[in-house]
Formats: structure tokens, C-alpha cells, sequence
């Protein structure tokens, strides 16, 4: 296999670059957080109704209008009247697990957003999931400096998606 060089102005996309630009300003979106916390609480795929009732200090007119947002931003997955995963969270069951301070498990779409919990939440969890090679059980601390013990000669492997998929994860 021969795998291509290229300079950075190569890499450079305009439009991928202002489409990065608005998912990082959506992720400012009050209505997102709140959908995180309630993933963080739950840990199952949250009821639009339940944004509606707990969306404290939201205009409630608007909250249906910015989950159609964020989940056309490809933030979020709205299905069926649920919010079936926020990334980094999944409502639904996934191969990366990770473990709060309290002990309760919540799954997450991927091993980098499995990574990015600990930075996000200012708390030291603990990530769970087997090596996708051999089936062989994966399990180590992670806090906001990075991975603890165990995490000694893992690695992460990225795949591309196909130009036009929209999701990384589904939660199915």
C-alpha cells in the first residue's frame, strides 16, 4: 500500500473548515450541555420530553428548533422522539464503555471520545472495552493529563467515513 503525502495547504479544506467552525460554535449551545447532563444522569437515550420538562433556564419554544440544529450539526441523533447519543455520549449500547468517579458506566460513541471524557468533566474515569484485534478486555484510568496505567502500548486506530455518511456512530 502506498500512502500519499501531502503539504498542509493540500490537507486544507474550506469547507470543511467552516463546517468545523459551526459544529464548534454549536457545541456552545446551552440546550447541548443540558442534553449532556441528562446522559451523564440517565445514561440511556433521553426523551425529547424530558429536554422539554428539565430544560432549565431554556426557552421552551425554542428548544425543538435547536435540537433540529444540533442534530442536522451531526451533534446529536434525534430518532424516533429520543436524543439517541450526544456525542461524545450513546444512549445505547457501544464497545467503549467508561466509568464515572461514582461507579456508574455510561457508553460513548468511540475510543477518542472515550479519551476526551475525563479533560471534559475535569474528572479522573476509567475507560472499559477489548482489543478489537483478539477480543482481549482493554481497561485503564484516564484523567484530564491523559492515560494512567495500563494504557502502556495501546492505540487508537482512526478510519475515514465514507464522504457521504453522515454519522460516526449510531448507537446501533
Amino acid at each position: 500500500m502506498i500512502l500519499p503525502i501531502k503539504t498542509l495547504d493540500e490537507l486544507m479544506d474550506p469547507a470543511a473548515e467552516a463546517r468545523h467552525a459551526r459544529r464548534r460554535a454549536a457545541r456552545q449551545s446551552a440546550l447541548l450541555r443540558q442534553v449532556w447532563r441528562l446522559f451523564l444522569n440517565h445514561g440511556a437515550p433521553i426523551p425529547i420530553a424530558m429536554l422539554h420538562r428539565e430544560a432549565t433556564g431554556l426557552d421552551p419554544a425554542a428548544v425543538q428548533e435547536d435540537l433540529a440544529r444540533l442534530d442536522a450539526e451531526d451533534l446529536i441523533l434525534l430518532q424516533d422522539g429520543l436524543v439517541r447519543l450526544a456525542y461524545p455520549f450513546s444512549g445505547d449500547p457501544t464497545p467503549f464503555t467508561i466509568v464515572l468517579p461514582d461507579g456508574r458506566a455510561r457508553f460513548v460513541c468511540c475510543a477518542v471520545d472515550a479519551l476526551g471524557i475525563a479533560p471534559m468533566l475535569g474528572q479522573l474515569i476509567e475507560i472499559r472495552s477489548h482489543c478489537h484485534h483478539c477480543g482481549r478486555p482493554i481497561g485503564f484510568p484516564v484523567g484530564s493529563e491523559g492515560p494512567g496505567p495500563g494504557a502502556e502500548g495501546l492505540m487508537v486506530w482512526i478510519g475515514g467515513r465514507d464522504p457521504d455518511e453522515r454519522r460516526a456512530c449510531t448507537g446501533h
